[in-house]
């Protein structure tokens, strides 16, 4: 097999695991932001969970880059290049993602979990490709 494939792979099965724990840090960071608010506010208004869910989103980027700078694809460059150019590409992630499960969901009648389980698929090979290509490139 091509050693440049094998690396592509190992480094799409690392991109896919640093995901898989943003997941997890993003649903953390929401409900923990939630958890506080009602014990020191009372119960979440609808505008309290966007701004959670939003810095929950935060979170997570800052987790993925870092792991994915340091593991998957061990890169050197400009810290703060390489992040805006994640933040982007995180952002058109979400966008996709926010397409796919409204495919799913809306218009499949797919479960929200199972949508939103999908739309994350579709889009992972997105992302490792952008990142892989663009935030992460050395020049």
């Amino acid at each position: 097999m091509d050693t440049r494939l094998e690396e592509g792979g190992r480094q799409f099965f690392k991109f896919a695991v640093v995901g898989g724990f943003g997941t997890i840090v993003n649903l953390v960071v929401l409900k923990a932001t939630l958890f506080l608010w009602g014990r020191l506010v009372g119960d979440p208004t609808f505008s309290v969970e966007i701004f959670a869910s939003g810095l929950a989103f935060g979170v997570a980027v800052v987790n993925n880059y870092v792991f994915n700078r340091w593991w998957t694809f061990r890169a050197t460059g400009s810290f703060t290049v390489q992040f805006l150019k994640f933040f982007v590409v995180s952002v058109a992630g979400l966008g996709l993602n926010e397409l796919a499960f409204w495919l799913f969901r809306g218009q499949f009648d797919i479960g929200v979990l199972v949508s939103q389980g999908l739309a994350i698929l579709c889009v992972l090979p997105f992302n490792f490709i952008m990142n892989k290509l663009w935030s992460f490139r050395e020049t």
